[in-house]
This record gives C-alpha cells, sequence and structure tokens, in this order.
C-alpha cells in the first residue's frame, strides 16, 4: 500500500504551494509524519523541513426517498501539509 495517495490540487493549496513552499497529499490514513516525510523526499528529491497532518472522520449523511432513509457516508482522510526547502519545487504536471 503506498502511503501517498495523491497531491490536493486545488486553488487555495496552489497558493500556498507558490507563496510558502508547502504542498498538500492525500496520505494513508495509518502513516506517520516519519513515513511521509521519507516518502516525500523519495518520490520527489526534495528535502522536507516539517509535516504536519490533519485527519477527517467519516461524516455521516441520511436521506429520506421513496423507498425509505438512505444512509451514506464519506471516507476518512488524511491530510499532510509539507514544507519544503526554499529554493526547492514540486511539479506536479512535469509527470
Amino acid at each position: 500500500m503506498s502511503i501517498i495517495l495523491r497531491p490536493v490540487i486545488t486553488e487555495k493549496a496552489t497558493l500556498d504551494a507558490e507563496n510558502n513552499s508547502r504542498y498538500s497529499f492525500y496520505v494513508s490514513y495509518t502513516a506517520n509524519k516519519e513515513q511521509i516525510k521519507d516518502a516525500i523526499e523519495k518520490m520527489y528529491g526534495v528535502s522536507v523541513l516539517k509535516v504536519r497532518t490533519m485527519r477527517y472522520v467519516p461524516t455521516v449523511k441520511t436521506k429520506y426517498t421513496k423507498k425509505g432513509f438512505q444512509v451514506g457516508k464519506t471516507n476518512r482522510l488524511k491530510k499532510a501539509i509539507v514544507a519544503i526547502e526554499d529554493g526547492q519545487e514540486i511539479d506536479f504536471y512535469a509527470n
């Protein structure tokens, strides 16, 4: 199982990457900061200064339809914000 699932490419994450050299990734829910740091350094060839993580729990949603109550939930996610050294960058669109 891979530690890095996919990069977060939103307007806010892109501005943060351009201005502050901080990149966002969705990562495995069980990965810790050291594993995330090693995976980023190995995958993109940059040196990581700091890793911050956020865990999102699933949200349960119910709706009433003709067939009765329908219950669904979102996936649980973990997002990592990685700060790299000045002068280095990660290009998501080159690969």
